[in-house]
């Protein structure tokens, strides 16, 4: 096997680089993440995730990880509803009879970052993650890389896989390839105990999700197992809107200000989301890569999840593909079928690269359909496509 004796290090311990870090730990692999939270407590989670048969889900199977999987997902946080910028409803999922079952390719169960990130955790060998490590960079040392962290430490590692995120500091050092930004940004926020803090939007929700769309902009809801709502608007904006329009957005009536201009023609109800102090925002501008990417492997580096190919959050994608890059990288790394390491990244990220591009092209083509004219109509044509 290609990785035997070989000190991987894998930097970020989001859903991706848990995944791989589970499925090379079972074939024998010396594994270490390097995370830099404190401990798994530090950091409130996002939104909530759907996995997807063919990705998200295999992973889980591949990861032995079903049963477990099965007991902390969110039975019905799959339900949604469509409803325009007065809230007027155009689809109820809840009102419908569906087959919500496992081995349904159209079932796609829902679960919290938090919980899922802990069946990851609680499934690795003691210490294989380690707390507190926030990468700063890393340099060749020999044949592998010596990683520095903010806390002064350093260690080293024959291979590095890079799980850190959309604003990935080892991606540099694996291509050149710069983002692109799509038009649109995003203000994330997050309501504590919603049913008493947002109580008109929370029972709208009803533990599912809600699609507000209309005058070309967005505002999407998703219910937490913790009593949260989270939630992002979405708007047609300049690249450097966030830094030029002046707002401070850990100031709660500064962002409620910028929503009731912004989003003067919506009903007022929306802005309940913005009237309590409990709660948090976000800024995110929307960027992907160019389609198609394609660089040179190296033979001690590759990359997974958003540091290899980010894209806008539209099509609930992004954590299967990162979950499906760590099935495929560790086929690769354990398949008898490569001569050499850089043979198996190489073969990785050519398909990883072809697989990112079809899906963030279809992310891109829904991200303009969902803030344009017919967005509604756009959006229900995706749920209910025309008999043939």
């Amino acid at each position: 096997m290609l990785i035997q004796d070989k000190k991987i290090a894998i930097v970020g311990g989001g859903p991706g680089g848990l995944t791989l870090a589970k499925l090379l730990q079972d074939k024998g692999a010396n594994i270490q993440v390097y995370e830099r939270d404190l401990n798994k407590y530090a950091r409130q989670q996002g939104a909530t995730l759907n996995l997807h048969e063919g990705s998200g889900l295999l992973a889980i199977e591949k990861a032995g990880l079903m049963d477990q999987f099965k007991q902390h997902y969110r039975p019905g946080a799959e339900k949604f509803r469509i409803v325009d910028e007065q809230a007027h409803f155009f689809f109820d999922e809840h009102a419908e009879i569906k087959d919500a079952s496992f081995g349904n390719e159209f079932f796609r169960p829902e679960i919290d970052r938090g919980p899922l990130r802990d069946i990851f955790i609680e499934s690795l060998q003691p210490d294989t993650i380690v707390w507190d490590h926030q990468f700063v960079t890393m340099e060749r040392q020999g044949a592998g890389w010596l990683l520095s962290f903010k806390n002064g430490n350093a260690r080293y590692a024959d291979l590095v896989v890079a799980a850190d995120g959309a604003n990935s500091k080892i991606r540099p050092l694996i291509n050149t390839i710069k983002p692109v930004y799509s038009g649109l940004t995003v203000i994330e926020g997050n309501v504590y105990n919603a049913a008493r803090h947002a109580p008109k939007l929370n029972t709208l929700t009803s533990g599912g999700k809600v699609f507000a769309l209309g005058k070309n902009k967005s505002l999407i809801l998703s219910a937490k197992g913790d009593g949260c709502l989270s939630f992002y608007t979405g708007t047609w904006e300049t690249e450097n809107w966030i830094n030029e329009s002046g707002i401070d957005f850990s100031n709660r009536q500064q962002v409620l200000s910028w929503f009731q201009q912004r989003f003067a023609d919506w009903d007022p109800l929306w802005q309940e989301l913005f009237e309590t102090d409990e709660v948090y925002f976000v800024p995110r501008p929307m960027y992907h890569y160019p389609l198609p990417q394609q660089w040179d492997a190296l033979d001690n580096a590759t990359m997974i999840g958003d540091a290899a190919h980010r894209m806008p959050p539209y099509a609930g994608e992004g954590v299967n593909m990162a979950m499906l890059d760590a099935v495929e990288l560790s086929e690769c790394l354990c398949s008898p079928g490569f001569p050499n390491l850089q043979a198996a990244f190489a073969g990785y990220e050519k398909h990883m690269c072809q697989r990112a591009a079809e899906v963030t092209r279809i992310t891109l083509q829904q991200m303009h359909d969902l803030h344009a004219p017919g967005a509604i109509k756009n959006l229900l044509a995706v749920f209910t496509p025309p008999a043939d």
